[in-house]
């Protein structure tokens, strides 16, 4: 994000791109965080289990959806990485997980969609 606003103009879209790219991951680690909860919680229900390997792959798909959206991208992302945060909270319950781990889920979505979209802003007023 800092690129993007103080880097040269020229390298904006190499900013953009590594930014995105690096979104896209993290958010799909946030899925495997499901499958490998589903995997191991023994009092889940077959409902819920099925729910947690199907999110699991969601945030995945999401992303690669980002990198076919071009400009949309990053707002997909932001989208992503709330909802996320959505279905963490509804799950990580039922996966026994402590509660400051939601806590902290949510300080960090916060931080990322706010640096993802200061990234934008920053690209947009400097010209891209």
């Amino acid at each position: 994000m800092l690129g993007v606003w103080f880097a040269d103009v020229s390298w904006l879209g190499d900013f953009l791109r590594g930014q995105k790219a690096y979104a896209m991951v993290i958010l799909s680690f946030l899925g495997g965080i499901h499958w490998g909860a589903a995997i191991l919680c023994s009092t889940l229900s077959l409902r819920d289990t099925k729910k947690a390997l199907i999110w699991s792959v969601t945030p995945s798909l999401i992303a690669w959806v980002a990198t076919l959206s071009g400009e949309l991208g990053i707002a997909i992302l932001m989208g992503g990485f709330i909802e996320a945060l959505v279905v963490d909270k509804r799950m990580f319950g039922r996966y026994g997980m402590p509660d400051w781990l939601i806590r902290l889920r949510q300080r960090l979505t916060v931080a990322v969609v706010i640096l993802l979209a200061a990234t934008v802003i920053g690209a947009n007023l400097r010209g891209v």
